[in-house]
């Protein structure tokens, strides 16, 4: 089979920061990525396990980060080498049913038993056993070294990650129900926003896809948006935005749509109220920062993009009681009656078109320019970019 691999290679892996820091996405020519054209199929690690060949895979930010050697070294002893990455995956079985991959590891797929707390509630993004049972460490697949991952033309799950596709769905629609469904357990993790004022720091896949879910599950009187490129703005503001302002003018959206004073000026200028909450969806130490500056005393900031290695002045979060929340993967969303976070991602796809979201396709032998495109897809009036596996030779073997 064809596959992207990922090695375990600290020299490679520095020089891919190196690089990346200059260009952005540079780090896939340099780094421990490599294509393999003869890889190993990975076989069914246990009962439950059945083969997909993906047709489309995604190339999300963690992936961009991990390629680019700017992923923190948290992750380190929760993956596995060498990992075939690619999380968004919509794929087929071999008996022709289409599926998209709900890509957590958790107790049912490791085969823990009994499942941990976390799992028991349905909460899988929580799981406390992603480096035991009978699976080498994974958090998700496509970074265990046993499953496989998007990136290839084969790959193993387990049947309790399996979502069927409806027939009149297409792949492109198919392929963004997995970070849709990040978005809605992002959007749905802050509580019942009606009545509040909520702003959203970054449009790009993430951030759009929150605005998506924000304004179809919860709802809040005021969502403002920054958004840096036309596309993006223009997205925002059919998903739902009720404002939309460049990055560098969010905080002064927030400050009229709350009536807020600002205090201090330049670097340190922060406002006497601001958002209710604020969805980071970016994750660097400048966003972290924005959002402790806008956000209202006793507010929330929902950290959604991954943060890698950062340093921010957490005198706000003390100063003025504000809580700095993670939102990372699904499960059961207690806001939605319980109802499993990928199901409600399905409807939202659905309902907006969100395979629109997909810009470009690329076959996998052209990596390299897919990964450099997907770093630089704002600039170019782009969002989603994914890896087509469709004609691959392969595929079908």
């Amino acid at each position: 089979m064809k596959a992207l691999r990922f090695e375990r290679s600290v020299p490679k892996f520095a020089l891919a920061r190196i690089t990346s820091a200059r260009k952005p996405g540079s780090g896939a020519g340099v780094g421990p990525l490599v294509f393999d054209d003869d890889a190993p199929e990975p076989h069914a690690p246990g009962d439950g396990w059945v083969r997909v060949r993906p047709r489309l895979a995604g190339i999300c930010g963690s992936d961009l980060a991990t390629v680019d050697g700017r992923s923190s070294r948290y992750f380190e002893p929760i993956v596995s080498f060498p990992f075939v990455p690619g999380h968004e995956v919509v794929g087929n079985l071999d008996d022709g049913r289409r599926v998209v991959i709900e890509p957590v590891l958790g107790c049912v797929a490791r085969g823990v038993v009994p499942v941990c707390p976390a799992c028991a509630a349905g909460h899988l993004g929580r799981c406390e056993r992603i480096t035991f049972g009978h699976l080498k460490p994974g958090l998700q697949s496509g970074f265990c070294c046993e499953t496989g991952g998007g990136w290839s033309t084969a790959m193993t799950a387990h049947v309790s990650q399996l979502h069927d596709v409806p027939a009149d769905m297409t792949d492109e629609d198919a392929v963004m129900v997995e970070p849709t469904a990040c978005a809605v357990h992002a959007a749905l993790s802050a509580g019942p926003l009606g009545g509040t004022a909520v702003a959203v720091i970054g449009a790009g896949t993430l951030g759009l896809l929150t605005v998506a879910a924000l304004a179809e599950f919860n709802r809040p009187d005021s969502l403002i948006v920054g958004a840096k490129h036309p596309a993006q703005r223009r997205f925002a503001t059919t998903f739902g935005a009720t404002a939309v302002a460049e990055p560098s003018a969010l905080a002064r959206a927030v400050r009229s749509a709350t009536h807020s004073l600002a205090i201090g000026d330049g670097a340190i200028e922060r406002l006497t109220g601001g958002a209710d909450v604020v969805f980071d969806c970016v994750g660097s130490s400048d966003t972290i920062a924005d959002a402790l500056a806008m956000v209202r005393p006793g507010g929330r900031v929902v950290l959604v993009g991954m943060p890698a290695t950062v340093k921010v002045d957490l005198t706000p979060l003390w100063h003025r009681e504000v809580a700095l929340v993670g939102a990372y993967a699904y499960g059961v969303e207690p806001l939605a009656a319980g109802r499993r976070t990928f199901d409600l991602a399905f409807e939202l796809v659905r309902a907006h078109a969100l395979g629109g979201l997909v810009s470009a396709t690329y076959p996998l032998d052209q990596y390299v320019d897919a990964i450099a495109h997907a770093a630089t897809a704002g600039r170019r009036d782009g969002v989603k970019i994914a890896f087509d596996l469709r004609n691959e030779k392969d595929h079908n073997r």
